[in-house]
């Protein structure tokens, strides 16, 4: 006997219905019923079944119409397609357009209970992606993250982007953390969000032309400067100026970048003419500022001018509950420009996300998941397809979720963790209003309130 399932039966034929409501209530599952492809898809989004049977032709859209429809939208529940007018083209039709099987008219018992078995094995093995995002995952600049640190972050961002362009910024924080997105949504949330934002990475210039590329320069300056060229600080006025790996910045442009800071003026390379500058500055190292300061290797007047606020990133390890919902992004992101249409990541795959300790950050995971993307040919993500990740999480890291050690006796563990998550992130983003999320998420309320009670998620809470 299999599971109880929802399962849905689209078919105008009376006596087809019948015969499957007989069967599937007998073995205990839940059965929904539609006439046509249209009626399926409005059942699809109220009643979020398990599993569909589809007929072929039916008046309206017939089966492979609404299948097409159904794998465009990113479902990834099975569907199978029953005809009892099955020709060669529309079984290799259905095939292409995702169908996880293809079965003639008449159906036997056994065969229907052996298929609802093996759409099942199909639903156990994969953790499918219903996280939706407002942003276009196209969007280079998006910050991606539920999780109290991030939150936090998010926080600190709102504070500090309604202050005046005159607030310094230090952000600081592992590699591949995302300190320049951060530096982005301070601007893009700003008072002068469509002012200039101007980024220059500190190690890609070299030293003898990083100053002109800063200050800018006047014609004749040096060998080589045959024009006038206007530096990063001018082209950022009334904007943002993001100074990446700061902690590299050599001490003699150390002390004139202080100048800058202080006086908010400054002059090109061979010139003398005085230019003001009102733009923010923001900076970025992965470096600790304090021990450089130590040292001697950076000024500490500077290391204060530069931190009116600090932010500091958090690296991957210490939000893992984020693995989920970035893998996700990064599939939605990497199926738009590799043109794939992949929807589910298996369970071994996603098992296997959530060990590793991602020593590049989420710029690691990225590109993880778009390497994966381009070696699956199915619809699911499987562990093979992510390579080898060795490194894992130190047992004796209190901050990390030992799943393996704590959960191993249920299998189910990141399903619920995931479903949790899903549920709390669409109740945060609607309000609270339970109808509003359910729609949204596709289920109805009732289905949505199931959840909520299933996780005992409160909206006081």
């Amino acid at each position: 006997m299999t599971v109880p399932a929802r399962i849905l039966v689209v078919d105008d034929d009376e006596k087809i219905v019948y015969a499957f409501r007989e069967v599937l209530q007998k073995d205990g599952h839940v059965f929904l019923e539609a006439r046509n492809g249209e009626e399926a898809l409005q059942k699809l989004a109220a009643e979020m079944p398990d599993i569909i049977f589809m007929d072929i032709t039916m008046p309206g859209l017939d089966g492979l119409q609404a299948l097409k429809k159904i794998k465009e939208s990113n479902y990834t529940l099975p569907v199978i397609i029953i005809t009892g007018q099955g020709t060669m083209q529309t079984a290799i039709r259905a095939m292409q357009l995702g169908a996880f099987q293809y079965l003639n008219k008449p159906l036997s018992v056994k065969t229907i209970r052996e298929e609802i078995a093996k759409a099942q094995i199909s639903l156990k093995s994969a953790i499918f992606t219903p996280y939706r995002f407002d942003a276009n995952p196209a969007d280079r600049y998006q910050l991606i993250g539920n999780s109290i640190v991030m939150h936090e972050i998010y926080k600190l961002i709102g504070s500090v982007s309604t202050t005046s362009n005159h607030t310094s910024v230090l952000i600081t924080g592992e590699s591949g953390t995302g300190k320049e997105l951060v530096a982005r949504a301070i601007h893009n949330n700003s008072g002068f969000p469509r002012e200039p934002f101007v980024a220059i990475n500190c190690t890609a210039v070299p030293e003898p032309l990083l100053e002109s590329e800063l200050y800018g320069h006047e014609k004749g300056a040096f060998t080589g400067a045959i024009d006038r060229k206007i530096g990063k600080f001018e082209l950022a006025d009334q904007g943002t100026i993001f100074l990446d790996e700061i902690g590299d910045l050599s001490v003699n442009l150390q002390h004139k970048l202080l100048r800058v800071l202080q006086e908010r003026e400054f002059e090109r390379v061979g010139g003398n003419t005085t230019i003001k500058v009102e733009a923010r500055f923001i900076a970025a190292t992965n470096q600790d500022v304090q021990k450089k300061v130590k040292t001697g290797a950076f000024r500490e007047d500077l290391m204060y001018r530069l931190r009116v606020v600090t932010i500091e990133m958090p690296p991957l390890r210490e939000h893992p509950e984020d693995i989920l919902l970035l893998a996700s992004f990064f599939l939605l992101r990497h199926n738009a420009r590799i043109k794939k249409a992949i929807s589910a990541f298996s369970r071994e795959a996603m098992e296997k996300l959530q060990a590793y300790a991602y020593p590049g950050n989420v710029r690691e995971l990225e590109n993880i998941i778009e390497r994966a993307v381009m070696l699956t040919q199915g619809s699911t993500i499987l562990p093979q397809a992510l390579g080898e990740l060795d490194s894992g999480r130190q047992s004796d890291d209190v901050s990390l979720p030992m799943v393996s050690q704590v959960y191993s006796e249920s299998r189910d563990y990141l399903l619920e963790v995931f479903e949790r998550q899903f549920i709390t992130a669409q109740l945060k983003q609607y309000g609270g209003n339970i109808s509003e999320a359910a729609r949204a998420s596709r289920m109805s309320r009732q289905n949505f309130h199931r959840l909520m009670q299933k996780y005992k998620i409160n909206l006081s809470d």
